[in-house]
């Protein structure tokens, strides 16, 4: 049976440099939809991405909304490119006061995490989640990738719930090595909150940090998948330690890689 799966995706390459993570989600778009499942890909529109060399153009119909986190308006922008030799779309998420700094998610000068990272965060998970209504396209199952994509399982398990569009989907999350630098905002847990999220897991954000942050993840999610030999080993002890279906570590050079997603998928339908 085919899917409908949507990525979430931190990092993708081209338009970022090749890490494991930006090189797999380039990857399992194309492998996913070679084998005859129906994709959408999003990412931030970092700063630093060339829109030039990579053709970025903005959706006019689908640009305009306003998303207001901590009571303040947020023009949400949609741009899309494609990958010629893959023949994939890449849907991009933008905002002037979020994505227009020439950096991804530190501060070239202090090697420090953004202080906004976790309004940023919220506003990408909200921004695709809003972009896949217009849309009118209905996964079955939404992939997550990156700790910068960590707040969608919750908007789709709390906040989207009872929405047409996401009503039956099932939420996976890829575990990486990348873990994130310092903490986020230690009021992470109020501004989701004031998004409509009543939830006692909430109070984990209160301390936001990297193993927090997962430990939050993993309340929402119908499948894990460990994405990297690197992973913290108190990750992914708390990971099997949650019961959820895993797709454990594989070598991306394993002959059945992208099966073995395939199949993944379809196991926790």
């Amino acid at each position: 049976m085919a899917n409908k799966i949507l990525y979430i995706c931190q990092e993708i390459t081209p338009y970022l440099p090749e890490t494991e993570g930006s090189t797999l989600c380039r990857q399992l778009t194309q492998a996913m939809q070679e084998r005859g499942n129906e994709i959408r890909s999003f990412m931030p529109r970092y700063g630093c991405i060339n829109e030039r060399r990579h053709q970025l153009h903005e959706v006019i119909r689908l640009s305009g909304m306003n998303l207001i986190i901590d009571d303040n308006d947020h023009q949400l922008i949609i741009k899309v490119a494609s990958i010629p030799s893959a023949r994939v779309q890449i849907y991009f998420i933008d905002n002037d006061d979020y994505f227009a700094r020439k950096a991804v998610l530190t501060d070239p000068e202090t090697g420090e995490g953004f202080a906004d990272n976790d309004e940023r965060a919220i506003f990408f998970a909200r921004g695709v989640l809003e972009t896949v209504k217009k849309l009118r396209w209905v996964p079955t199952v939404v992939h997550c990738h990156g700790w910068f994509s960590a707040v969608a399982p919750v908007y789709l398990k709390r906040v989207f719930a009872d929405d047409p569009i996401f009503r039956d989907v099932k939420v996976v999350v890829s575990l990486y090595g990348d873990t994130l630098p310092g903490k986020l905002d230690s009021s992470m847990a109020q501004k989701i909150a004031g998004e409509g999220v009543s939830d006692e897991n909430l109070a984990l954000l209160n301390d936001p940090s990297y193993e927090n942050l997962c430990r939050f993840v993993l309340e929402y999610v119908d499948g894990v998948v460990v994405a990297s030999n690197e992973v913290p080993a108190n990750i992914l002890e708390m990971a099997r330690k949650s019961g959820k279906p895993m797709l454990e570590y594989q070598a991306p050079e394993a002959a059945d890689f992208f099966d073995n997603y395939n199949r993944f998928y379809e196991q926790i339908q």
